[in-house]
């Protein structure tokens, strides 16, 4: 293995059917470092077990480039990873990194917060946290404001996501005014259902009552979406105006009611355990399991079905095996107009079938059709600026309740807009137990519909809500016991993308992630499969603020590499900069090493005499 010495500057590119699921840059030396334990955080994934679940998988044997191509990077080398920050930056970070590592401080953050602005008033108040958490972790307030930021992390070979991070929150009154009726609570002819998890009674609140710190956009009316839309609009200009190559971040629930998410949600939950129970339980992984046509017809009309579902299937040249798979399945919900009668699942209470969108109105239709508009118009806009500077859309996920609508309507735009090159990027959370089953089929269906996977590997970011909402509601935990099991999932995801990558050069995937162990896995894999950073199929990403040793040193070393940018106004980011106090509480508990680097290179600044050291860009 060789150093590197050079590195290309790297080039960058940067009518609807209704869901049938059907960044040049500076060179650098760099060594490996082998040295060096990424402390861990958050839970993880063991792989899932049970008739559709699809686990963890061995990679599959790949070939090995030369030696002589394989790249490496030093994590360890402090000046070329914080070159970019003048010394009160380092000095910041200590401070704030060290404040975050304390439980009280954490947890009373929003008693904290409100007790400041009373005593120091909102403009003093702002001014200090800009001069602290929010000038750490935020990059300011609108369009004009950060784009000296990102300038200058694109100057040290660092892309920018850019995120409009005003979040609501609500009173669990508010809460459940906006969101007050029960889901039915219908169960299936004895497999293992999770639409209890779906059920709509107090989703939005935990276990202690209060309203839930998270992303979430509550609103109560349309116009409220589409300013949303017009926000995602001006990040989305703004990221072609600020940076080439870069990603504009959106959520879901912003363009439509997370009422409607979460209830569509338990429809595509409920459609999808059926096909396990019609498969009966067949072993292997989801995308194994098929059932033939004529037996399908047989068992359904003996549960009182009445429509053709052979004749469906062969008709839409879904069965010309003679069996369908759980895409084709899918397929069938995303003709509902013309099979309602298809379209059953069964209720054990009533002993019979019932129609699988029984509560599905008008209104939900419209819902939907206004919600996939939105995107569209999001996706166009991103269009006309990839055709510039290359920005593409990155979908974020949310909480496992609404995943589901959110994968599915995501999916929907890949298809029609990642056509040619990948555009869309949807994510996917390691923690959880199915994310492996998620990304398989998901791949699987590019395949077939010709279309660019591009997928955002995440941890995930709401273990503590979604474990109190299980417990509270009475289903199965979706988080992974342990961060083993959940680095295990990450890397099983990983490698399964990365090797596509190999195979076909067709998929695209960020690491989006602060474990270095994670990212040197990336790295050995990369050189494994021939990989090369100039292909700009694999990028990585961490949010501002934290573990620049590892996104300066990989950019410099010229791999595709991205900054999480969010931006607002102070009081109305306050929620965002809570919520990721949170989320990483672990990680910021553990960051010795960073801490440690961080020291390391103010004490080399000051006997080197680089003291005042002032980035050049």
């Amino acid at each position: 293995m060789f150093h590197v010495r050079t590195v290309p500057s790297l080039t960058r590119t940067g009518g609807k059917h209704w869901l049938c699921l059907h960044r040049g840059r500076s060179s650098t030396s760099s060594v490996v470092s082998d040295s060096g334990h990424e402390d861990r955080s958050g839970p993880g994934p063991s792989s899932a077990s049970g008739a559709g679940q699809v686990g963890p998988q061995p990679p599959v044997s790949s070939s090995s480039s030369s030696r002589a191509n394989e790249i490496s990077v030093d994590f360890g080398q402090t000046q070329e990873a914080y070159k970019s920050k003048d010394s009160l930056e380092l000095l910041r970070s200590l401070v704030v990194f060290k404040l975050c590592s304390y439980d009280f401080l954490v947890d009373k953050n929003k008693e904290l917060t409100d007790f400041g602005k009373k005593i120091l008033g909102q403009r003093a108040f702002n001014q200090v946290m800009k001069m602290t958490f929010y000038g750490q972790f935020v990059a300011g307030e609108d369009h004009a404001a950060i784009k000296p930021l990102i300038q200058k992390n694109q100057a040290y070979g660092v892309g920018s996501v850019l995120d409009y991070s005003v979040e609501e929150d609500i009173s669990s009154v508010e809460a459940e005014q906006n969101h007050s009726c029960v889901s039915s609570t219908d169960t299936s002819l004895g497999y293992d259902h999770e639409e209890k998890q779906y059920q709509v009674h107090n989703e939005f609140r935990n276990r202690n009552g209060e309203a839930t710190g998270t992303p979430t956009y509550f609103h109560t009316d349309e116009s409220k979406c589409d300013r949303h839309m017009e926000t995602f609009i001006k990040c989305i200009k703004a990221s072609g105006g600020t940076s080439m190559d870069g990603f504009s971040a959106i959520k879901m629930t912003a363009l439509g009611r997370p009422q409607f998410l979460l209830e569509f949600s338990e429809v595509l939950v409920k459609w999808h355990n059926f096909f396990n129970y019609l498969a009966l339980k067949a072993s292997g992984g989801v995308l194994d399991q098929r059932i033939e046509l004529t037996q399908l017809q047989e068992t359904l009309t003996e549960l009182g079905a009445t429509g053709d579902y052979h004749g469906w299937f062969t008709e839409n040249n879904k069965g010309s095996s003679g069996t369908i798979d759980v895409l084709d399945w899918n397929c069938l919900l995303g003709d509902r107009k013309s099979s309602e009668d298809l379209l059953v699942v069964p209720n054990v209470e009533l002993g019979k079938l019932e129609p699988l969108l029984k509560n599905f109105t008008d209104e939900d239709e419209k819902q939907m059709q206004r919600i996939l508009q939105r995107m569209d118009v999001l996706a166009k806009t991103v269009m006309q600026c990839a055709v510039e500077n290359g920005v593409r859309l990155m979908v974020d996920a949310e909480q496992t309740y609404l995943q589901p609508a959110i994968r599915r309507f995501t999916l929907e735009m890949q298809k029609i807009y990642n056509k040619e090159k990948p555009v869309i990027f949807n994510t996917y959370q390691c923690y959880l137990k199915d994310a492996f089953q998620s990304v398989a089929v998901d791949m699987d269906l590019s395949r077939r519909e010709g279309w660019c996977f591009a997928a955002k590997l995440v941890r995930g970011a709401y273990m503590y809500q979604e474990r109190e909402r299980a417990e509270e509601l009475g289903y199965e935990d979706p988080i992974n016991p342990d961060y083993e099991s959940t680095n295990r999932m990450y890397h099983s995801c990983l490698d399964f993308v990365l090797e596509e990558i190999a195979r076909n050069g067709v998929a695209n995937v960020m690491v989006a992630s602060h474990n270095e162990d994670t990212v040197k896995h990336t790295l050995r894999r990369m050189n494994e499969l021939g990989l090369m950073p100039r292909e700009n199929k694999v990028y990585f990403g961490q949010l501002l603020g934290m573990c620049d040793q590892i996104s300066f040193p990989l950019g410099q070393a010229g791999f595709p590499v991205y900054k999480y940018v969010p931006y607002g106004p102070v009081d109305e980011v306050m929620p965002y900069l809570s919520r990721r106090a949170q989320e990483n509480r672990g990680f910021m508990q553990g960051a010795h090493k960073e801490r440690a680097l961080l020291w390391k290179e103010l004490i080399r600044r000051v006997g080197s005499g680089q003291l005042f050291h002032k980035p050049v860009y």
